[in-house]
């Protein structure tokens, strides 16, 4: 991939939404990065608090690295993930939300690991979480493997906890953009990764590159809600699962989802469209159930939400 000369390595990318109060953490530890380069890329997904001014208050201080700021209509993460990706010209790239943090000494890491152990068919690196605590989540990853698809390591090895992905910007460039659709906010951000796994593997790097916090507003606490919201999106997802995935439970899961979604979505000729036509036609019963206990769940959460409303 060609490069303008003395341009950073790497992008860090952060999808914000409302996140002006946790945003300066992350700030903070990219302040804190012994190697400068890099490029810090905000995109700003529709924020209504003071994101903007907070941004180019740092832009004017001056930190030793780029910052660049990109405001676009609210329509959820995979789409400020798809901005990000046409706008990124760096060799490597890494997303760190808007309420974690690089962790210490991780730019650096990234970069010497990435220079010592590159290669063509490689999409890139993956790498450890950690809490703001320096508590590993999940797993270490295995070391006595140099490379593993993500599929390969949730699906067969069953490594535990979500991982760090640093992915090189022509890869994740040459698969499809999520898809959008009007209306809904959320894709599974798996999905591109599980189309690039088809091809690339990740280099393995036992390292802790962030530390995470989840919000009690993120899309990881409320994902009852986004299967009601976001039906079109998570069908999508569930069919390249069901085509691609390692794993035969994964598959068939994927089937269960993908029935849920299409019914919460009224797609009336889901079966037609199913990339694995004689699985969803049996995992039908199963997908109905699912759409049942998702509904009653996300029923309950509103009226116990309009309950609260009152009672202030």
């Amino acid at each position: 991939m060609y490069t303008e000369p003395n341009r950073p390595t790497l992008t860090v990318f952060t999808p914000a939404y409302n996140r002006a109060h946790t945003l300066p953490r992350t700030y903070e530890s990219l302040c804190k990065q012994s190697c400068k380069d890099f490029v810090w890329l905000i995109i700003d997904d529709g924020s209504t608090d003071n994101t903007k001014d907070l941004v180019k208050s740092w832009q004017e201080a001056g930190n030793g690295f780029e910052i660049v700021y990109k405001y676009k209509e609210n329509s959820g993460m995979h789409t400020a993930h798809n901005a990000a990706y046409r706008m990124i010209d760096t060799e490597l790239n890494v997303c760190i939300d808007s309420d974690d943090k690089m962790a210490d000494e991780a730019i650096i890491k990234i970069i010497s690991f990435w220079t010592d152990n590159r290669c063509n068919d490689a999409a890139g690196i993956v790498g450890l979480n950690a809490d703001f605590g320096g508590n590993l989540i999940g797993d270490f990853l295995p070391e006595t493997v140099d490379k593993l698809t993500l599929d390969e390591i949730k699906e067969v090895r069953k490594i535990g906890g979500d991982k760090k992905l640093v992915y090189r910007t022509e890869i994740i460039k040459s698969v499809p953009e999520y898809p959008e659709f009007p209306g809904e906010k959320l894709v599974p951000l798996g999905y591109k990764y599980l189309l690039i796994d088809q091809k690339h593997p990740l280099l393995v790097m036992n390292e802790i590159l962030c530390n995470v916090e989840y919000q009690t507003d993120g899309s990881s606490n409320t994902i009852v809600k986004q299967y009601m919201v976001s039906p079109k999106g998570f069908a999508e997802a569930r069919k390249a699962e069901m085509v691609y995935s390692l794993s035969l439970q994964r598959r068939v899961r994927a089937c269960i989802h993908y029935v849920s979604s299409s019914i919460i979505s009224k797609n009336r000729h889901f079966l037609r469209e199913s990339p694995k036509k004689h699985m969803t036609f049996f995992t039908i019963p199963f997908g109905c159930l699912l759409y049942l206990y998702i509904k009653h769940v996300n029923e309950k959460k509103l009226t116990k939400e309009k309950y609260k409303r009152t009672m202030k």
